[in-house]
This record gives C-alpha cells, sequence and structure tokens, in this order.
C-alpha cells in the first residue's frame, strides 16, 4: 500500500520537496513517453507557401510522413512558422487531399477523372497550339521569335536556379516574353 501511495504524483511533490515540474510530477506512464519524431530520419526542406522561404524539418519514417516542423538553423524563419507552415503536415496526409487529375471539359457539367500523363499530354498539346497561334518569327523584316500569346507566373517558393531554368525553357525554347515570379507581386 505504502508503495503504491508513493507512486502518486502529489505525494511524491510533498514528500521529495519539488516544485511539481519536474519528475516528482510525472507519472510511469508520462516519463515513458517520447516525442513522435523518435526514431525518424529528417530532411530539410522549404515550406511550399509564400515567397519567405522558411525551413522545415520533415520527419519520416518507413515512408511515411510523420511531422514537419521549423527548422531552428534557418537563417530565415531560425525555427519558426507562421499558421500556414505549421500546418502544411496536413497538405499533405489530409484525407481530403486531392490525388486525382480532374478534368471538367468546356460546357460539360460533369468531372471526370484522368491519368497523369493524359492530363499532361492535354496541356502540352493545349500550350502548343497557342504558341503556334500567335508566334511571331519576325517583325519589320527581323527576326522575333516570340510568343506574346501565353504568359507564365511562378510559384514564390522557387529557388534562383529553377526560375533560371524556367526562364531558358520558357523564353528560348518557347519564345514566351511575359515571365515573372510570385515572389515579386
Amino acid at each position: 500500500m505504502r508503495s503504491l501511495v508513493r507512486r502518486w504524483p502529489a505525494i511524491r511533490q510533498f514528500l521529495d520537496g519539488g516544485d511539481g515540474t519536474g519528475r516528482e510530477a510525472m507519472s510511469a506512464r508520462t516519463r515513458a513517453l517520447a516525442p513522435k519524431t523518435s526514431g525518424a530520419s529528417v530532411s530539410r526542406s522549404v515550406c511550399p507557401y509564400c515567397a519567405v522561404g522558411c525551413g522545415q524539418l520533415v520527419y519520416h519514417r518507413g515512408g511515411r510522413l510523420v511531422a514537419i516542423e521549423g527548422d531552428p538553423a534557418s537563417p530565415i524563419s531560425e525555427g519558426r512558422l507562421c499558421p500556414k507552415g505549421a500546418a502544411s503536415f496536413e497538405l499533405l496526409t489530409h484525407g481530403a487531399r486531392a490525388t486525382r487529375v480532374r478534368y471538367r471539359a468546356p460546357f460539360a457539367r460533369e468531372w471526370q477523372d484522368l491519368d497523369a500523363e493524359t492530363a499532361l499530354d492535354m496541356i502540352a498539346e493545349r500550350v502548343w497550339r497557342t504558341r503556334a497561334r500567335g508566334f511571331l518569327a519576325a517583325r519589320d523584316g527581323l527576326p522575333l521569335m516570340q510568343c506574346p500569346n501565353i504568359a507564365h507566373l511562378g510559384g514564390a517558393t522557387l529557388d534562383n536556379e529553377e526560375n533560371y531554368l524556367i526562364k531558358k525553357l520558357f523564353a528560348g525554347g518557347l519564345g514566351m516574353v511575359a515571365i515573372s515570379n510570385q515572389a515579386r507581386i
């Protein structure tokens, strides 16, 4: 009986003279708890939302996402995340997350599911057709090689290298002239 009473946190606090914030306030179950990230691998990443570029630590175990937290080593956010960044775990794991390509044809009332390859082929075909409709090979007898009827607005989390490649592909490859990045808006 005495050992049973001695296990109660309030009794331990009273007998041991602790202030109630240390081990004397913990039950055996509480002392056995471990962080959910215990034993998980960690990868550094960047928050997918705005252009600030806050650092994130992405914890994963067995091919499954365990947690996402702010990266204390990030010179930008120093381990802090805004509410959207702090909820990015849900962006990837929420039960209502869209995982299929949904398409509604012009004037149709119903949506249909498409496989990714079909959707990408449709996008590529439409981009190429739109480019062909407005491409200007020359102006006033001089080569121009421009596509003024397509624009591109990049996402806020694209880094300099990704923006460089996008600029080269879209300007040099497709001739697009209206290319910008959300981070500048």
